[in-house]
């Protein structure tokens, strides 16, 4: 089980911390963290308003609206707890840096688990494809009668449907920030092996 990324009552200090910076709004609070974690934690409205709303009722912070927003700010009080327990604060800043290199790893593994998937379902995609290719060169072959133009449309089928799975695929790496640089120079590997599988066909 991963650990929480802030320990008991952390989270309401770093809060704080954002805040003596400058006034912000409940988005760009969370915009913030995100920021501070490099991208790795965004944590959800649902966590971040209801600390807000406590600090404001223990007087740490004070709300006001501007336009549609509302914008919280630390209050003199909420400074003084801040320098008050500044070696806390430290102590987070370091948690911080360990919670941000743990979720890094985090996420490096299920990148490096979706490159294996993705290999593998190349790989059966490959073999697929020289299957089928195999098979249409033997039906073409026994069929004597079958034109040029119609053995052209079988081929352009046959890479068509592939075609669009695998770009589908890709779309999907792509919309998870999943899709490397490695991933595009698998694919163009892959993609040769089948060409040169279909010309030894041959």
């Amino acid at each position: 089980m991963t650990p929480p990324v802030f320990a008991h009552g952390h989270l309401r200090l770093y809060l704080l911390s954002l805040l003596a910076e400058e006034p912000m709004h409940g988005y760009e609070v969370i915009l913030a963290l995100e920021e501070r974690f490099g991208g790795t934690y965004t944590p959800s409205a649902g966590t971040i308003y209801p600390r807000l709303a406590k600090l404001e009722e223990e007087g740490l912070v004070t709300k006001s609206a501007d336009g549609r927003k509302t914008v919280y700010e630390i209050t003199e009080a909420g400074r003084a707890e801040l320098a008050a327990r500044q070696h806390e604060l430290d102590e987070i800043e370091s948690g911080v840096t360990d919670s941000v290199r743990r979720l890094a790893d985090d996420v490096r593994h299920s990148v490096d688990q979706a490159m294996k998937s993705l290999r593998a379902d190349l790989a059966s995609a490959a073999r697929e494809a020289r299957d089928e290719a195999r098979q249409a060169g033997r039906n073409i072959r026994a069929d004597i009668r079958e034109t040029t133009s119609g053995r052209l449309r079988e081929a352009d089928i046959v890479i068509n449907d592939f075609r669009h799975q695998v770009r589908s695929d890709l779309r999907g790496m792509a919309a998870r920030d999943e899709l490397t640089k490695e991933t595009v120079d698998e694919l163009k590997s892959k993609l040769d092996d089948v060409r040169a599988g279909i010309l030894r066909l041959n």
